[in-house]
């Protein structure tokens, strides 16, 4: 498959939107994904398959630290790698820009995203209760010390 990743333009909005809606529950508004094209400190990535986004990714530079805020592969090129590349990509470009560290938070229930964070090296620091107000659900907050050099 022959993919590549690019920063997000305004043409990918649609389909960054649909991604992000059929990922999850408590998807993000299309206003949002805008407000965070301009956005200086976010970082908005999309694979690219000819045209098609079918993953992005959004985070916030701040100073030396990378902040993931949304992260999804559309669900027909799941489990192929994808997500995991545009992952490492986002961590090394951040590096690139003076960044040293990340953190994010992920459902407690999103184990196959947990288990693909700690390949990173992510670790678990801590919980925020109730965050997803969907259900009530908690965020496990991760955090990496050292962004990786290379695959």
């Amino acid at each position: 498959m022959n993919f590549i990743f690019r920063k997000m333009t305004l043409d990918d909005l649609e389909q960054v939107v649909a991604i992000d809606q059929i990922s999850f529950s408590l998807p993000w508004p299309a206003r949002s994904f805008f407000f965070e094209y301009d956005n200086p400190v976010s970082r908005c990535w999309v694979a690219d398959l000819d045209g098609r986004v079918i993953a992005m990714m959004v985070g916030w530079l701040f100073v030396d630290d990378i902040h993931i805020a949304t992260f999804a592969t559309h669900p027909d090129f799941r489990r192929q790698g994808i997500g995991k590349a545009l992952f490492f990509h986002t961590l090394k470009s951040a590096k690139a820009e003076g960044a040293r560290t990340a953190f994010l938070e992920v459902r407690e229930s999103n184990i196959a995203a947990i288990e693909m964070y700690r390949q990173f090296g992510f670790i678990e620091n801590g919980r925020r209760k109730g965050y997803y107000k969907d259900n009530q659900e908690d965020a496990i907050l991760m955090s990496l010390g050292h962004l990786p050099e290379d695959e």
